[in-house]
């Protein structure tokens, strides 16, 4: 037998309308055209499917078994089509973002949080797992967006610019090195440094300071969450070094104090990594737009 979605709108039409005069109007073809394709599909399943000489026109027991069939398939074919829809128009999509930055989550939140009600059919996810991975895997389509502060020169991945950000000396008002106006690579050399889980390469304050002037730390404590980082910062168990947005109430806490990486301060860039094919699709140009936005919110306090 072969059955066709026409076939199923037609059974249900000709339930709901009890007649074939007014189910032609509904389907929008002639009462002879829907009566020649209900006689083509009684021929393929060699029953009747519905009692002729009832009024209204009732179905027959296996007019009802396909009926229900059509109630159960056409809800979701419909439901497929609406989502190819927000495909096409760029409403809907897949979102899933990797973060090769342990402090983004503090502004990322309040982004995504913003996005969702304008994107509700937008569907968004967070892969942290992937930090290590994340830009192979958004070549590969496992992840969407990457939020990252270095970027590489890779074949169909464009780096979008968010916002400057400056890496700032966090203290107890109680360590040696509060009274200084700024420090340098030597100053860490007797202390312990407080630092996300993070390889060392992948910090700025490596990266941009203590590798290339040679200085190792006397000792590195990790520690998953910035409110612990904060927390053993002001009981004076080390120093750290955060992104400017994170330290914004902190620079009113009189147990702390927050110096410049040397004298001239030390700028870096964030940056959102994105296949180029996607680059143009509206829900993600304007996660980009909030993505700017919402970190100076937070520098600015």
């Amino acid at each position: 037998m072969h059955l066709e979605f026409r076939h199923l709108r037609t059974i249900k039409a000709i339930h709901e309308a009890g007649g074939l005069a007014r189910a032609a109007d509904q389907l929008n073809i002639t009462q002879s055209a829907l009566s020649h394709q209900v006689k083509g599909l009684e021929d393929q399943a060699g029953v009747e499917l519905f009692v002729r000489r009832s009024k209204p026109l009732k179905l027959s027991a296996a007019g009802k078994k396909l009926l229900a069939l059509a109630e159960e398939v056409l809800p979701r074919v419909a439901a497929l089509e609406e989502d190819f829809s927000g495909l096409r128009s760029g409403r809907a999509g897949r979102l899933h973002i990797a973060i090769e930055c342990h402090a983004c989550f503090e502004w990322l939140f309040p982004v995504l949080e913003e996005f969702r009600k304008a994107w509700p059919d937008v569907d968004v996810d967070i892969r942290p797992g992937l930090a290590f991975d994340a830009l192979p895997a958004l070549q590969k389509e496992e992840v969407d967006l990457v939020i990252s502060s270095d970027p590489e020169n890779i074949a169909g991945v464009q780096f979008e610019p968010l916002f400057d950000y400056d890496p700032v000396f966090v203290a107890s008002s109680r360590n040696p090195l509060a009274d200084k106006p700024y420090v340098e690579a030597e100053d860490f050399r007797d202390q312990t440094l407080i630092t996300y889980p993070v390889d060392r390469a992948r910090l700025d304050l490596f990266s941009q300071l203590l590798t290339p002037a040679k200085v190792v730390p006397k000792a590195v404590r990790q520690v998953e969450l910035t409110a612990v980082i904060l927390l053993l910062v002001a009981s004076n168990r080390g120093v750290a070094v955060l992104p400017d947005w994170v330290v914004r109430e902190v620079k009113y806490n009189s147990d702390y104090v927050t110096r410049p990486l040397t004298k001239d301060g030390i700028t870096r860039r964030l940056y959102a990594a994105i296949r180029a094919d996607d680059a143009k699709k509206p829900y993600m140009t304007h996660l980009i737009d909030l993505a700017r936005t919402q970190p100076l919110k937070l520098q600015r306090g």
